[in-house]
């Protein structure tokens, strides 16, 4: 079943991309734009009372701006696609199994997405760790940090009483 299933979609993509290839393409326009011409001037036009008429003007401009509108978008994606390819290939670190992804199937873009949402799991808990770690390094440097001042104040300490013995001893030397 699932092999109908991926054959079927196979298909219905190949035949969506002939599909907007032929949308998208001038000359698909042009005729688009003859055959309204053709229309418009046809004689059974002329004799439909008004409301008919606007509505197949109405109908006619939308029909040319599908035309129009998937051009642009055609032109807008391949634009889109070039970018990312170029910023995924100068990039090293980068996979380059997705330079080219709008020609794979929507079953290779979907696993191709699983696999991504995994590696941001990992990323995700890789952050997790080093941040974990970033807090074990500063409770290491504060610790250090309080150490040091234990030592600092127990060698103060510590000189302090021989300084404080010499004292005593100068006063009884001196009287």
């Amino acid at each position: 079943m699932k092999n109908i299933y991926r054959h079927t979609e196979t298909i219905f993509e190949k035949m969506t991309f002939v599909a907007i290839s032929l949308l998208g393409n001038s000359i698909t326009f042009i005729v688009a734009v003859c055959g309204v011409i053709f229309f418009l001037t046809n004689r059974k036009f002329y004799t439909q009372d008004i409301h008919s008429s606007v509505g197949d003007v109405i109908l006619s401009v939308t029909f040319l701006s599908l035309f129009l509108i998937q051009k642009s978008s055609n032109h807008f994606s391949a634009a889109l696609h070039l970018k990312l390819n170029e910023l995924i290939a100068s990039n090293a670190s980068a996979s380059n199994a997705i330079i080219n992804i709008e020609e794979k199937t929507e079953h290779e873009i979907t696993e191709l997405s699983k696999e991504y949402a995994e590696l941001s799991k990992e990323y995700a808990e890789l952050a997790e760790e080093a941040k974990e770690g970033e807090t074990k390094k500063e409770e290491i440097k504060e610790a250090i940090k309080e150490t040091k001042e234990a030592i600092k104040e127990t060698i103060e300490a510590e000189t302090e009483i021989p300084r404080a013995n010499v004292k005593k001893e100068k006063k009884i030397i001196e009287v």
